[in-house]
């Protein structure tokens, strides 16, 4: 995370926009934000030269939680992408690093169930079905070589989830399903696959934004 100067963002304009994404990204104060944007325009400048739309693209996103927050399952990581990619354009604006990071870094537990929820819908469709949680769990348990088939031990582990989760008997999570047993039982906030850094993470990217010098 080298730091560089950037032409296009004098002192004033960098204030401004720091006073104007601290009201947003709330869990940050303002000269937080100026680190993180100064670390946006840092990661944008980088390697992607080809990089026309002002903004973090996929691969520049999935390095930065592969190598910074430890993530490996690539399914977990483009949902991750998307969750901060708000407008979809497969960019992430300066707007969406503020605002993701403020949730994803220090959110709250309504925050990160909301988030996390988001993460585990992989149609969008207001609900985590069978076939996604088969999917996330087959994705995010280690590969072990067995005699069994694989496949089952993910039905089962699939219906115990359900069992325990699934509130309204619908056979899928809605929102509230998942909010409730969240609230209940906080570990199963990443009951599909890990989306939030752990504690370690958080400390070692936050010193690393936070001390760097303008």
């Amino acid at each position: 995370m080298s730091q560089q100067h950037f032409p296009t963002m004098n002192r004033k304009n960098m204030q401004k926009l720091a006073e104007t994404l601290c009201k947003t990204g709330k869990h940050f104060n303002k000269n937080e934000v100026e680190c993180l944007i100064r670390l946006f325009y840092t990661l944008v400048e980088g390697p992607s030269e080809r990089n026309t739309k002002g903004g973090i693209d996929r691969n520049t996103f999935r390095n930065i939680l592969h190598n910074t927050f430890g993530m490996t399952d690539d399914m977990i990581m483009d949902r991750v992408f998307r969750g901060f990619d708000k407008d979809n354009d497969s960019y992430v604006t300066v707007t969406e690093w503020i605002e993701g990071l403020s949730v994803f870094l220090r959110g709250t537990l309504d925050e990160k169930i909301k988030y996390c929820f988001g993460v585990y819908d992989l149609n969008g469709d207001g609900y985590i079905s069978r076939e996604e949680m088969f999917h996330m769990l087959k994705n995010s348990l280690l590969k072990q070589p067995t005699e069994e088939d694989p496949d089952e031990g993910i039905k089962d582990l699939v219906e115990i989830t359900l069992k325990k989760m699934d509130h309204d008997h619908d056979s899928k999570l809605s929102y509230a399903d998942f909010e409730k047993a969240v609230r209940d039982e906080n570990l199963l906030l990443e009951a599909f696959g890990p989306c939030l850094p752990d504690i370690k993470s958080i400390m070692a990217f936050e010193k690393e934004a936070f001390t760097q010098t303008p």
